[in-house]
């Protein structure tokens, strides 16, 4: 028979005060019948997956809960996965020692391994006779949710529950909220710890929905292609084209072309018809970056497009319905440009209905680490290295650093640091003196004052002796005896120094 069938047949049960255990060889679900005695300490969790040999554990869990409630027990780990994957389940209780069968000693993070591959989400209550509450300790630092210990207390057991069900209900709010609005794919891209970002992002979240035109300002580099992406993205518009076009890098003579297209024999050159940026953008968004560039006849068509939502060819006669939503994006203040008759003033207004500025680096300092963690994942697959991080003094200096560059030029400097990096960590080495020189007055050791002095001062030690033995290394061309006579300590200790601070011999042979 199968589970379902045991299921459907609970209420068929003569005895409607007795729990019942039914078994399935060494499978068993613990249930009670639909009229159940009154309980003071019930609570509410659906499905709850017990795995332990000892059936009263089962039972006196199940009692803790709600009649509506499902309690299935499994005496092994193998049951207990094949009832995962044919189940979800809101919580897992495991014995300890059942859990350790499989793994050696106390390695409680293995043990766990098999089931959060699967199941990353996966809440994980430990069970452990009194006597081996420290080793639970160990396990819930190794990732398990909580532990409860036998007998079991319906008391410790609602508040574990309780717990854990309010946290994850709270964690699903948040998610849900969040999700309501970012696609997943650009999740990461919102994170900020910065207060200017999030307003940028708010202003994003607000503006995305409309059909207004937006205007992005900021410096170079500082990511306004990808705010824009981000807006098309989360508009109604998502599912039609995303044009970009740099209006810095076109000819002056070709912005027109490029822009709106051509007629055939419109000009030298012109041997067909050729659709413009506008036309081929139809019912998407296209995005205008370094619009302070474009030339002044551009600007009238542009501004025509803007009023009246019409457009011509070059050497054309015929009216084009523009049907495309515009981003603009400038590095200068078009405010000064139209003061110079540089830029018209009525362009500058169409395009300035939402204006967002995007911050530079140097205002978002706190963003550092998180951006750099990105983009090292970005980098890896190009550069078929596995960098994991960057040095702690590195981080500390980049937050003293100007970043006139702002995130390109964090960027690049990441890429060229991944290229000459040895080890695992990005070093100060591997990075341009001057960004040291200019935060620390020539010292690659920067002051954080959100330090101790001792760890400082052991950060500062370690800094030491790394440059040390690479440079020791260097000189005596990777030999390990010839290094550590030179630097009075054993091959032993060297060994373990190189281990300790990621430094290969192999690099630095010729």
């Amino acid at each position: 028979m199968s589970v379902p069938t045991f299921i459907s047949s609970f209420t068929k049960i003569n005895n409607p005060h007795k729990p019942v255990v039914i078994g399935l060889s060494s499978l068993y679900i613990v249930a009670e019948p639909r009229l159940n005695y009154p309980q003071t300490n019930a609570f509410t969790m659906k499905n709850v997956l017990v795995c332990c040999r000892d059936k009263d554990v089962g039972q006196a869990i199940r009692s803790c809960y709600n009649a509506g409630n499902r309690v299935i027990c499994a005496e092994s780990i193998p049951q207990t996965l094949h009832q995962l994957k044919d189940m979800r389940f809101e919580l897992v209780f495991i014995d300890l020692d059942i859990l350790c069968e499989n793994s050696d000693g106390n390695d409680y993070k293995k043990a766990l391994k098999p089931f959060w591959e699967p199941y990353p989400y996966l809440d994980i209550v430990v069970m452990v006779p009194q006597e081996m509450i420290r080793k639970a300790v160990a396990a819930v630092k190794a990732g398990a949710r909580d532990y409860l210990t036998y007998p079991i207390n319906p008391e410790e057991l609602k508040l574990i529950s309780d717990s854990i069900h309010d946290s994850n209900l709270l964690h699903s709010e948040l998610t849900y909220l969040r999700g309501q609005f970012w696609q997943s794919d650009y999740l990461e891209l919102v994170q900020t710890d910065s207060a200017v970002m999030r307003e940028v992002f708010d202003k994003i979240r607000s503006v995305a929905p409309t059909r207004s035109n937006v205007l992005l300002i900021g410096e170079t580099g500082t990511g306004k292609n990808l705010m824009a992406k981000l807006i098309h993205h989360h508009s109604n518009r998502r599912d039609s084209q995303f044009i970009s076009v740099h209006c810095g890098a076109i000819p002056d003579t070709l912005i027109e072309s490029e822009l709106f297209g051509h007629e055939k024999g419109a000009f030298t050159g012109a041997i067909r018809r050729k659709l413009g940026k506008f036309e081929i953008a139809k019912g998407g968004t296209i995005f205008m970056d370094e619009i302070g560039t474009v030339t002044p006849a551009a600007q009238i068509k542009l501004l025509q497009i803007l009023q009246d939502g019409t457009y011509q060819r070059v050497g054309g006669e015929e009216s084009l319905h523009a049907d495309a939503r515009v981003i603009a994006a400038s590095n200068i203040d078009l405010k000064k440009l139209c003061e110079t008759n540089s830029f018209r003033r009525d362009l500058y207004y169409r395009l300035n209905v939402f204006p967002i500025e995007i911050p530079p680096l140097r205002d978002r300092l706190q963003d550092i680490p998180f951006l750099c963690e990105v983009l090292l994942r970005k980098l890896r697959p190009y550069h078929n290295k596995q960098i994991e991080e960057v040095h702690p003094l590195v981080l500390e200096t980049f937050s003293r650093y100007s970043w006139p560059g702002n995130i390109r030029e964090l960027e690049n400097l990441l890429e060229r640091a991944a290229i000459l990096e040895a080890s695992t960590v990005l070093t100060p080495e591997s990075f341009p003196a001057e960004i040291f020189e200019e935060n620390s007055g020539g010292t690659l050791l920067p002051i954080y004052a959100k330090r101790t002095l001792a760890q400082t001062r052991l950060l500062a030690v370690e800094e030491i002796e790394r440059r040390y033995l690479k440079d020791a290394l260097s000189r005596n061309k990777g030999k390990i005896n010839t290094t550590a006579q030179e630097a009075g300590i054993t091959t032993r200790q060297l060994n373990k120094l190189m281990n300790k601070y990621d430094i290969r011999k192999e690099d630095f042979k010729q």
